[in-house]
């Protein structure tokens, strides 16, 4: 007995930490990472736990635009429930029963326990008789409502002014998918090795897909910084570059330092910049373990005031953005962003990418990158740029340079990621970039 109220006040606390998460996202508009930082009890559960509290609240926010038109369908009275608290514990127990697929005896069950940690008791018949329904109307009711509408009205009109009414639909149905972990082999020549002993799949572009289901600190390798996580989109960028070898490279808004890494690994010298200490500390961290320290000077600043008397031979630009293409890794994202924030960082990425004539030797290359799926964040931003700048030109990407992903390539020979390519091997990070040079 004493055994059984142990795993059940497991389960309750674990979902009251998810219903806190939950709160500190859409209430108070922190991001997801924020909100696990802040919130006590998410530290104080065991690492299953954490894993599930974690995993139903991210899966809440995915679906969120769903779950309330399916909550609106069932209810007399159309539209959040009173306390908030009940509305967001009801909104759990429609995740645990229509996606993450939990007995339903258990979902129910601790939903409505839940109300009494949360004193919300008066609404525990509510609750109860509102998943009762929804239980027995089961995929139904999940079917009745489109998948779109889990995305914010202002990006969905975006990504269909962007790319069509036929590719809208499946960015948002890749959108909302969970994504796998995909990792960066330090050295090349040890790819074959790491994907043998860590069971895991080689994408094109040269990233391993894990398949196991372990924790990444207790994967073999980890520790010893033979390759660190990075999701294959993300790691394009570096790879349109020519042989960075013994070339001085400026990493701008560097942090938490994936692509730093990838060119220490391959023989540059980098100055790896970005005004937050914070996540600086965290590259240094990532620099350590790999021991690619000895090869990246770190610096923190801000990329518009920062000046340097010596101008490099190539400079990456993995300039601030929305971040749109990385929703399937955060969910919290379709509750955070707004058109004004689009159009502040768009100001942002115009006064870095200006600071390129400062920092480029003429000759040298450059890599302006971002992983939002905004034609206005990526395309745009060159165009405008070239338009300003007659010293530089944009130098097409070939399309045998990355055997398997030529489709990436646009007319314009640019990369452009889509979170549905790649779909049955798991699918891939919404990720732009441009390669220029300095003529």
């Amino acid at each position: 007995m004493t055994q059984h109220k142990t795993a059940s006040q497991a389960q309750t606390n674990a979902r009251l930490t998810a219903l806190r998460l939950l709160e500190n996202v859409i209430k108070r508009k922190r991001s997801m990472e924020e909100a696990m930082e802040l919130e006590q009890s998410f530290a104080s559960l065991r690492s299953d736990d954490r894993a599930f509290a974690r995993m139903l609240a991210a899966t809440t926010l995915r679906y969120w635009g769903q779950i309330n038109a399916i909550l609106d369908k069932c209810l007399n009275k159309p539209g959040p429930v009173d306390p908030f608290e009940a509305h967001l514990t009801l909104c759990l127990g429609v995740t645990q029963l229509l996606r993450m697929r939990i007995p339903s005896h258990a979902a129910i069950h601790e939903t409505v326990e839940l109300c009494t940690h949360v004193r919300t008791s008066r609404s525990k018949g509510l609750v109860n008789a509102v998943l009762r329904k929804i239980d027995k109307q089961g995929q139904a009711l999940l079917q009745s409502v489109p998948l779109t509408v889990n995305i914010p009205d202002w990006l969905y009109a975006q990504w269909l002014e962007d790319y069509g009414e036929i590719e809208a639909p499946l960015i948002a149905q890749a959108s909302l998918n969970q994504a796998p972990i995909d990792i960066t082999v330090k050295k090349v020549e040890e790819i074959d090795f790491w994907r043998e002993r860590l069971e895991a799949l080689q994408m094109p572009g040269g990233s391993l897909r894990l398949t196991q289901k372990t924790s990444i600190e207790d994967l073999s390798g980890y520790l010893d910084g033979a390759w660190w996580v990075q999701d294959m989109a993300a790691s394009l960028p570096v790879k349109i570059l020519d042989d960075v070898a013994g070339k001085r490279v400026l990493d701008l808004c560097a942090a938490p330092g994936g692509k730093t890494m990838q060119l220490a690994a391959a023989g540059a010298h980098v100055t790896a910049l970005d005004r937050s200490s914070g996540r600086m500390r965290r590259l240094d961290e990532n620099l350590k373990r790999t021991k690619l320290d000895k090869n990246v000077e770190t610096v923190i600043a801000d990329a518009l005031s920062w000046e340097t008397k010596e101008k490099f031979d190539i400079v990456l630009i993995d300039a601030p953005c929305s971040a749109t293409g990385t929703i399937r890794r955060h969910p919290d994202l379709l509750h955070l962003k707004t058109p004004q924030d689009v159009e502040k960082l768009m100001a942002l990425q115009a006064k870095i990418l200006a600071q390129l004539p400062t920092l480029l030797k003429e000759g040298g290359m450059a890599v302006y990158a971002t992983c939002s799926l905004q034609k206005s964040e990526g395309e745009a931003q060159i165009d405008a740029f070239l338009a300003e700048n007659k010293d530089f030109k944009r130098l097409p990407i070939e399309a045998e340079v990355f055997s398997g992903l030529e489709t990436l390539i646009t007319a314009q020979g640019d990369l452009r990621c889509l979170p549905h390519h790649l779909t049955a091997s798991g699918g891939m990070d919404g990720f732009f970039a441009a390669r220029l040079v300095c003529i």
